[in-house]
């Protein structure tokens, strides 16, 4: 058995990487405050910015990023796990990547996960997202130790792919990360929903540190933050859209005894999809 305070960052990105480091130093020196040992911040953390020159000109490479050597000074500095949720990286060949950081107690670099799904949609009420207009797709799985229980990683709309959660878990991840910018309105139709079925179909803890409230640039977030316990319990929310810090305790003995209850993981079998006049479609069991 191994418990661990976990939180999650709520935040309202606007434009300016400056403003937003700023806000994400003081809600991580918050969360250390009630005794957090890692700490999500949101998807975007860095910057929230539609316009494609502005866009351009607000972000740079890792190695000069202001938000990533935040997150690495104050993961040194305070002791502890700070995991950006993501934040846009300018790629050697000139891409962005929506990228996730892990930063460990002694500021090192420990894990980076590109967002795999992008989010391409038209909602309702002319509710229109094209991601891939503005980042390259990640395409691998990264699941990291945090000393008390290993991480799956995942940002926003992988949330709607449990394949990704699924493989993560098998792998052994006891905590799953969803940091996300989940708009209002399919936040307001799905976002508890899908947390709790990662949380109960993987058997893990599932921590999403959110974005919330109108944005600098006009978009609008749906908020509420949670972290989740393997049986689908909410142990913690930010029940609103402002800035603020959830906590939670995790213990990994919650997992094992989840996954012993219900023991899916090593249950799925392999199977095929027959139809009438048509060759078999394979399914994994994974």
């Amino acid at each position: 058995m191994t418990i661990m305070k976990v939180a999650a960052v709520q935040m309202r990105s606007g434009t300016s990487p400056e403003r937003n480091a700023a806000d994400m130093e003081r809600m991580v020196r918050e969360a250390v405050r009630q005794g957090a040992a890692y700490v999500q911040t949101p998807e975007v953390t860095g910057a929230m910015v539609r316009d494609e020159e502005a866009r351009a000109a607000a972000f740079t490479s890792e190695d000069k990023d202001l938000v990533v050597a935040t997150a690495r000074r104050l993961a040194r500095e305070l002791g502890i796990f700070v995991h950006i949720g993501s934040t846009a990286i300018l790629r050697p060949d000139g891409k962005l990547a929506n990228r996730a950081l892990l930063f460990s107690p002694q500021g090192e670099r420990v894990a980076a996960y590109d967002k795999i799904h992008m989010f391409d949609v038209d909602l309702d009420n002319g509710e229109s997202w094209r991601e891939s207009s503005a980042y390259e797709p990640g395409t691998e799985a990264i699941v990291a130790d945090l000393g008390a229980a290993k991480l799956g990683f995942a940002i926003c709309y992988d949330v709607r792919f449990p394949q990704l959660f699924r493989t993560e878990a098998l792998a052994g991840a006891e905590i799953l990360s969803v940091p996300a910018a989940f708009t209002r309105q399919t936040g307001e139709a799905h976002w508890h929903v899908l947390l709790r079925a990662r949380a109960i179909e993987n058997g893990a803890f599932v921590v999403a540190a959110a974005q919330g409230g109108r944005h600098e640039d006009g978009r609008e977030t749906y908020g509420h933050s949670l972290i989740v316990d393997p049986w689908g319990r909410v142990l913690a929310e930010a029940d609103h859209d402002e800035p603020g810090v959830i906590v939670a305790e995790v213990d990994t003995a919650a997992v094992a005894a989840a996954r012993a209850k219900i023991p899916n993981l090593k249950n799925a079998r392999e199977f095929a999809l027959a139809t009438a006049g048509a060759p078999l479609l394979r399914g994994a069991a994974s």
